[in-house]
């Protein structure tokens, strides 16, 4: 009996890993073979001349550093955004309910979202109109095709996603620590500053790196909102692929994207788990 239940014990561990064991293979096959192809040049050998040309390009060099600047300040703003939100939610009698409303939105599809802001930010669109109703601006001004539209369109399509992110910690917080800190003198910022956002702090930067790196290839809603004059790594990579059919310069640039999305997200993987341990220890 123990032997079959053994085997079977094998054989069941076999089958539950053949689909992970596919997932896996299928993701680091198709990403060598995306890196591969962007370092092989038209005559089959490997060569650099690829990367020369990207990164000694101005326009490529506009791209990467606005990707990364739009990336890091719809981090920020989703971190500032969320997080009193989070903090409300978990000290709330009605949790369940203000979580369904955090993430409602998903219901609704990402393009119909973008286009909603498409209608409030044009030029006659309802932000225009309550600001020239008050007198503030005497024409329409351009908000629709900036950074700023890009900006505030991910904010709002990404907030959710650290919004749960630190509703999970915050929930996994010992309540009687902030009372702890109160009863010794401390008073509501204070607690807050020395128990609660310390505690807080994997939250935030788990839900940072999975913002920074969602923002860092989004392309509906920068492609919307943004258009093709002020284009990111991943609306360069869409153009390049759908409209120019250059699939070697595209996979350059997926690997460039790769690159610099590590560059961020890994330091501060580092730190999320210098925390964690400091906070078990």
């Amino acid at each position: 009996m123990t032997g079959s239940g053994t085997r079977l014990s094998a054989v069941g561990q076999a089958i539950l890993a053949t689909p992970k064991t596919l997932l896996v293979l299928g993701f680091v096959g198709s990403l060598a073979g995306v890196v591969l192809s962007s370092f092989l040049g038209k005559d089959g050998f490997p060569t650099l001349e690829l990367y020369s040309q990207l990164l000694g390009s101005q326009v490529i060099q506009n791209v990467i550093v606005r990707t990364v600047w739009i990336a890091a300040t719809v981090t920020v703003l989703c971190t500032l955004v969320a997080y009193p939100v989070a903090l409300f939610i978990a000290r709330s009698k009605h949790r369940n309910l203000l979580l369904v409303l955090v993430i409602s939105p998903w219901l609704t599809s990402i393009v119909v979202r973008t286009f909603a802001w498409v209608v409030l930010l044009g030029n006659r669109g309802a932000v225009n109109a309550f600001l020239m109703s008050t007198g503030l601006i005497d024409s329409p001004i351009r908000i629709i095709f900036t950074p700023t539209a890009v900006v505030l369109g991910l904010v709002h399509v990404f907030a959710p996603f650290m919004v749960i992110s630190i509703l999970s910690v915050l929930l996994q917080q010992d309540r009687r620590l902030p009372e702890a800190g109160m009863s010794l003198g401390a008073g509501p910022i204070q607690t807050f500053a020395r128990v609660t956002l310390p505690l807080s702090l994997p939250g935030v930067l788990s839900g940072g790196s999975i913002i920074y790196l969602l923002c860092s290839g989004a392309i509906v809603t920068p492609l919307l909102l943004g258009g093709l004059r002020d284009r990111m790594l991943g609306t360069q990579i869409f153009q390049e692929l759908f409209e120019l059919y250059d699939y070697r310069r595209a996979a350059g640039m997926a690997v460039i994207l790769l690159v610099t999305s590590l560059a961020v997200v890994i330091p501060m993987q580092i730190i999320d788990g210098r925390i964690r341990r400091w906070t078990r220890g």
